[in-house]
């Protein structure tokens, strides 16, 4: 499995702003090959942001970088850089292939 993650610092009182955008986007996620799932996570807040990653799993790094490559992908970003800043910079992006996954089940999975 692969999971990328995309980190924002978004700016202090543009955050219902900035979760709405992301509610009300087609990602077309589910049109891709080895996609599983994604999550919109809200971390701390600082003086002048909130952190918040978005995080995709999938089944395997090559499923991922189709994504990247895919009109499926230009879609779903279609449009983003219209919108007044809504971050501190750009999002910083980090990708991570699974070693281990534990589930509810207890069973291990490796790559």
């Amino acid at each position: 499995m692969f999971i990328a993650m995309n980190r924002f610092k978004v700016i202090k009182g543009q955050e219902s702003e900035f979760e709405a955008a992301w509610k009300g986007r087609d990602s077309h996620l589910n049109r891709m090959k080895g996609f599983i799932e994604f999550h919109l996570l809200r971390g701390p807040e600082n003086e002048d942001h909130t952190l918040y990653s978005s995080h995709t799993t999938w089944s395997s790094f090559a499923d991922f970088d189709a994504w990247t490559k895919s009109e499926e992908f230009r879609a779903s970003h279609r449009g983003a850089g219209d919108r007044k800043p809504m971050f501190l910079g750009h999002p910083q992006f980090e990708g991570f292939h699974v070693i281990q996954s534990l589930s509810l089940n207890n069973k291990a999975a490796a790559e």
